[in-house]
């Protein structure tokens, strides 16, 4: 499965970090998008959702809703199937107007999620 990680951390100990890698070690696709980066664990990085070119189905936010920016209209344009806000990373606000374009959205933990079959 295809899966953005908005907020995407070259630092090892970022919980979008592990994110990353614990996505490549379940046999996911990641994509992770930071304005800041090159690659990340041999992944490359997007600036934005609109820079890459392939279908993703999900989304995983790590960034707090004050640094989320306009990304609901991204969101939306993308074909994005289902959104998961991280701890620290809820955002009532875009999840309705997610919810309000028939995008499923989770309020939960990935790693969690991979860690018990739930992703």
């Amino acid at each position: 499965m295809n899966v953005a990680v908005i907020g995407a951390s070259k630092n090892p100990e970022r919980y979008s970090h592990k994110a990353v890698a614990l996505l490549l070690e379940k046999g996911h696709r990641p994509f992770p998008v930071h304005p800041g980066l090159v690659d990340l664990l041999e992944c490359p990085v997007f600036k934005t959702l609109r820079d890459i070119d392939e279908a993703v189905h999900t989304v995983t936010v790590y960034l707090s809703a004050k640094n989320q920016g306009d990304i609901g209209p991204e969101i939306c344009s993308a074909g994005v199937k289902r959104v998961i806000f991280n701890p620290g990373a809820e955002n009532p606000g875009l999840a309705e107007e997610l919810r309000a374009a028939g995008i499923v959205v989770v309020e939960a933990c990935t790693l969690v999620m991979l860690h018990t079959g739930q992703f």
